[in-house]
C-alpha cells in the first residue's frame, strides 16, 4: 500500500482502528474520522507509534449530520490529491428513535446515508486515482434486513433492531447499485461483514438484549484486529483487484440477503437517498447483473463489463 492514500471513517476506535492500524502497516497514507476531534488525533498518535508510520491523519466529523460530511469532504480532497481506498466504517446501533439535525432517523443516516453522500463527495478523486476501491462495512444483520419504503425513518412504529438490520440491507444494495453505476471507471464497491467483534458498538443507547446478552457473549467475539481482516484485505489485497459488487465475511465471497439482489428494490432506494441527502449527480447504472449470477452473489472482475 505504500504510496497509496486511504480514508476509514469511525476510525478512532474498534474496528476502524484496527483497520487503520492494519493499512498503515503496510505502508498507506490513513485518514481517520471520528466525532471527538481530540479523540481521533489520540488514536492517530498510537497508529503512528504501533506501525512506525507517521502519515496519519486525523478529521473530526459527526457523520449524522450532513452539513459534518459535506465539510469533511472539503476537508479531505483539499488534503488529499489523491485517493485510492475509502472504508465507509462508521456505523452503530441505539435501542431508541433519535432524530439528526437533518430530521432523519438516526441509525438510517448514519449508517447508510453518511456513507452514501461521502462516497458521492469524493467519487471524483476515487476516478482519478483509479484503480481505487470504496469498501462498506455492513453486518451480519443484512440477512434478516427489510426495506420498509412505507416507514424508512421508523416514523409509526420503531424497533431499534428493525431499523439496525434494515440500515445494513441497505448498505448491501447501495453496494451493488454503486458497482454497476461505476462500471468502466476503474472504481470498485465491495460490502463486507466483519464479525461479531468485541467493540463498545450499542453501548450509547442499548437495547435490554445488549444490557443482558452482550456481557455473557463478550468472551467468545471476535477481537477488533480480527473484525478487520475483512475490511483490509478488500482495502489492499492484490487477490481482489477489480473484484466488485461483492459481499464477503471471513475474508471470502459469500450470498447476501435475496432482498439484496432486487434491481428494482435497490434503485428505488438510491432514488430515495439520492432525495434524502440532496444529490442529483450520481451516474446512472450501466447494465444490471445477470439475476441468476447475482442469486449466487455478484462478483465482477472490473474488465469484464
Amino acid at each position: 500500500m505504500a504510496g497509496k492514500a486511504v480514508l476509514i471513517t469511525g476510525g478512532s476506535g474498534g474496528i476502524g482502528k484496527a483497520t487503520a492500524v492494519g493499512l498503515a502497516a503496510l505502508g498507506a497514507r490513513v485518514a481517520i474520522t471520528g466525532r471527538d476531534l481530540r479523540r481521533v488525533e489520540a488514536a492517530a498518535v498510537d497508529i503512528r507509534g504501533a506501525t512506525g508510520n507517521p502519515e496519519v491523519d486525523a478529521f473530526g466529523a459527526d457523520l449524522s449530520s450532513q452539513a459534518e460530511v459535506r465539510r469533511l469532504a472539503a476537508e479531505v480532497l483539499d488534503a488529499y490529491r489523491r485517493l485510492d481506498v475509502l472504508v465507509n466504517n462508521v456505523g452503530g446501533f441505539w435501542a431508541t428513535r433519535h432524530v439528526t439535525a437533518d430530521g432523519l432517523e438516526h441509525t438510517f443516516a448514519v449508517n447508510h446515508l453518511a456513507a452514501f453522500l461521502l462516497t458521492d463527495l469524493l467519487l471524483d478523486r476515487l476516478k482519478a486515482s483509479a484503480p481505487a476501491r470504496v469498501v462498506t462495512v455492513s453486518s451480519g444483520a443484512q440477512s434478516t434486513g427489510k426495506i420498509d419504503f412505507e416507514d424508512l425513518q421508523g416514523e409509526r412504529k420503531y424497533s431499534g433492531q428493525k431499523a439496525y438490520n434494515q440500515s445494513k440491507l441497505a448498505s448491501v444494495m447501495f453496494t451493488y447499485e454503486l458497482a454497476r453505476r461505476l462500471a468502466g471507471t476503474g472504481v470498485t464497491a465491495t460490502v463486507l461483514h466483519p464479525g461479531v467483534v468485541r467493540t463498545g458498538f450499542g453501548a450509547e443507547d442499548p437495547s435490554r438484549f445488549f444490557k443482558v446478552l452482550v456481557p455473557l457473549w463478550r468472551p467468545f467475539m471476535k477481537t477488533p484486529q480480527q473484525g478487520a481482516a475483512t475490511s483490509i484485505y478488500l482495502a489492499s489485497s492484490p487477490k481482489v483487484e477489480g473484484v466488485t459488487g461483492a459481499y464477503f465475511a471471513n475474508g471470502r465471497l459469500q450470498t447476501s440477503n435475496k432482498a439484496s439482489y432486487d434491481g428494482d428494490a435497490a434503485t428505488r432506494l438510491w432514488q430515495v437517498s439520492a432525495d434524502l441527502v440532496g444529490l442529483t449527480d450520481f451516474p446512472p447504472a450501466k447494465r444490471r447483473l445477470p439475476q441468476a449470477a447475482a442469486s449466487e452473489g455478484p462478483a465482477m472482475p472490473a474488465g469484464d463489463r
